[in-house]
């Protein structure tokens, strides 16, 4: 059975998945956003006490919590359980792009399992300048456009295209010309400092 389940499945598996749980969701009132848990938690935590905007019933919301706390043990058990000991298979034209920018990509499960390169993520490398900076910049400005924008891109992507949002619209036209921006000016310009 483990290894029936650790083979590579079809993308459209998930994709039917997506949209039986958005079907879900619309049919009982509710909305998929992962933004929105730690809107949920501060709330919990009582900075409704201090602040109108996490002055909420975050009861009706306990179900992101779970879904989240879901994400993260179900991703723990495709590393660890479900994971294929093969190397992640990937195409030989943007193994060539990776290693003009200086990523190596593993051939060998020694090497890793190419998902996240070592070169930024591994231990010896993570504390660098250039990854602190990139750590906390980012991270400024993933928060600062989730609150722009109103929602992240799972919240904009999945939940509000779903409802014919043109704002959705809007912000995940802008995703894609971000990730874009990032992925082939700012990125190699990163790493090859």
């Amino acid at each position: 059975m483990i290894e029936w389940i650790s083979q590579p499945w079809h993308w459209a598996v998930s994709g039917a998945m997506i949209a039986l749980v958005m079907w879900l969701l619309l049919w009982f009132g509710g909305e998929f956003g992962v933004s929105s848990t730690l809107k949920t938690m501060c709330t919990i935590g009582g900075a409704g006490k201090r602040y109108e905007f996490f002055n909420f019933d975050w009861k009706a919301q306990i179900w992101n919590l779970v879904f989240i706390g879901g994400a993260v043990i179900g991703g723990f058990l495709g590393v660890t359980v479900f994971g294929s000991p093969e190397p992640v298979q990937i195409a030989e034209s943007t193994q060539e792009y990776l290693n003009s920018v200086g990523i190596d990509t593993p051939q060998t499960l020694a090497e890793g399992r190419g998902y996240v390169p070592q070169e930024i993520f591994a231990l010896d490398n993570i504390f660098s300048v250039v990854n602190l900076i990139v750590l906390v910049v980012g991270g400024v400005l993933i928060g600062f456009g989730t609150r722009w924008a109103g929602g992240c891109t799972s919240g904009h992507a999945i939940s509000g295209l779903s409802n014919l949002q043109l704002p959705s619209l809007i912000a995940v036209v802008g995703f894609f010309i971000g990730g874009l921006v990032m992925a082939w000016g700012i990125l190699p310009f990163l790493l090859t400092m």
